[in-house]
């Protein structure tokens, strides 16, 4: 057994290079930053420097880094069961309190709980479902999936087939038939819209691919309340509301891809509350657990989970569905999220931070500040009147603001997207403003950065 004992930075690095494949990491990058350490918004790597997460992780760190409740709540519950399966009648009392308690803050639509891991579980999941309720139904040809270019729905192969962003489906050979993909809610990219209002356009499309494909064979459409891979793409106010309008009028059910969105980061425990919307399929994961431990959870109305459990039961689960320990810590989480009003703090710091944000858009190469709730994204241009994207810098623009300021952002597509924890505070928000401003006045429309 290899134990953990703080061994030098330079060890680590070298161990990583020779033995891990990193998810997006060219085998050309040397770079490794071994985090060791995390308090609130501050990271620590293992040659001491200091970092401020303005990403959550991978959009998840609700409650922020280093919560001994959540430790403690692992360690109680694996010192009296850490595990057994939650297949056929066994279950446990975390994972039955913890579904309990999501009913209560979910949306009125939800009526049962489906365990997963994660996101790729759940939207896979979310697509068996809605694929055999209506096999179970006597319809066993609504069987297409409706989803949306620019889409992030995990890299499995379900819901990678309904993914719509190309690095993460070429080259894995065949993706799932039956799948189609629409134009995405992208108002300050109106060329996709042909000089028409957004949402009269994708409501035209919306309906015109139904008639083409046939209502009756179509069983769901899968969408991100907030496209957040595509850059944190917030839609226009009516956009939700009558997409699920076309979609009842047809009998197509509504999954709602909440994995980033839910548990607070939009200000509301759930987006559906937020755009007033009632799916029939909730994949949620991430701020669930605040990343704590692997977790995530699918709220599935009462009509589609009647139908799952017929027939001898839904024939689909994972080794780690209701898994104690995990639920444990999900219950510790949902409570300090309501303990600590971070709901209302999503909100306010959410406003403040995109002000802040938005006083970005005096440099030139800025095209779009855009955000809700402690979600935001910054588009880059190389010209504001064609707003032509910018290009690929030569080296990415996080790297530069890791590098220079210790604060750590991501990128998505020609976007720079946020989702800090939701316990950020003012002067951690202004420092992150500071510190982008500080590279993109130097930022040069081919994406490379002057020295400083």
């Amino acid at each position: 057994m290899t134990a953990l004992t703080g061994a030098p930075e330079r060890e680590l690095i070298s161990i990583d290079r020779e033995c891990v494949l990193h998810p997006l990491l060219s085998s050309e990058v040397s770079d490794r930053v071994v985090m060791v350490s995390g308090d609130g918004c501050t990271l620590t790597d293992a040659g001491g420097r200091e970092y401020l997460d303005a990403t959550g992780g991978l959009w998840l760190a609700q409650v922020g880094h280093g919560r001994a409740e959540l430790a403690d709540a692992a360690a109680a519950q694996m010192r009296r069961i850490e595990y057994f399966t939650s297949f056929w009648e066994f279950t446990n009392e975390p994972a039955v309190r913890l579904a309990q308690r999501l009913l209560e803050i979910a949306p009125p639509s939800a009526g049962r709980v489906f365990y997963t891991s994660g996101g790729s579980e759940g939207d896979d999941a979310a697509i068996k479902m809605a694929r055999m309720y209506f096999h179970r139904r006597g319809e066993p040809e609504r069987n297409w999936i409706l989803s949306r270019r620019e889409a992030y729905h995990g890299i499995a192969y379900g819901g990678g087939s309904a993914t719509g962003v190309d690095v993460y489906r070429n080259g894995f050979g065949p993706l799932l038939p039956n799948f189609h993909h629409l134009t995405p809610p992208w108002p300050y990219r109106h060329e996709l819209f042909d000089g028409r209002d957004p949402t009269d356009f994708l409501i035209e499309e919306l309906e015109s691919t139904i008639e083409r494909i046939g209502a009756r064979k179509i069983a769901a459409f899968i969408g991100e309340p907030v496209m957040g891979v595509a850059g944190m793409l917030v839609p226009p106010a009516d956009y939700w509301p009558r997409v699920q309008e076309v979609l009842r009028r047809h009998g197509i059910l509504l999954i709602l891809d909440e994995v980033v969105t839910a548990y607070g980061r939009v200000g509301e425990w759930f987006a559906a509350t937020r755009f007033g919307l009632t799916p029939d399929i909730v994949v949620t994961a991430k701020g669930i657990s605040s990343g704590y431990i692997p977790l995530g959870a699918n709220l599935v109305s009462n009509e589609v989970a009647d139908v799952l459990g017929s027939h001898g039961g839904f024939p689909l689960g994972y080794t780690y569905n209701g898994h104690p320990t995990a639920c444990a810590v999900g219950l510790a989480n949902l409570e300090i999220i309501e303990r600590e009003g971070l709901l209302q703090a999503a909100r306010e710091m959410g406003d403040y931070l995109l002000g802040r944000l938005h006083e970005l858009e005096d440099i030139e190469l800025v095209g779009e500040v855009r955000g809700i709730g402690m979600m935001f994204g910054v588009e880059l241009v190389t010209d504001r009147e064609t707003r032509a994207p910018l290009p690929p810098p030569p080296v990415p623009l996080p790297d530069v603001l890791r590098r220079e300021t210790g604060v750590i952002v991501r990128n998505c597509g020609h976007s720079l997207v946020l989702s800090p924890p939701l316990v950020l505070s003012r002067g951690e928000a202004d420092r992150i403003v500071d510190a982008m401003r500080s590279v993109l006045e130097r930022l040069a429309p081919d994406g490379s950065v002057a020295a400083a």
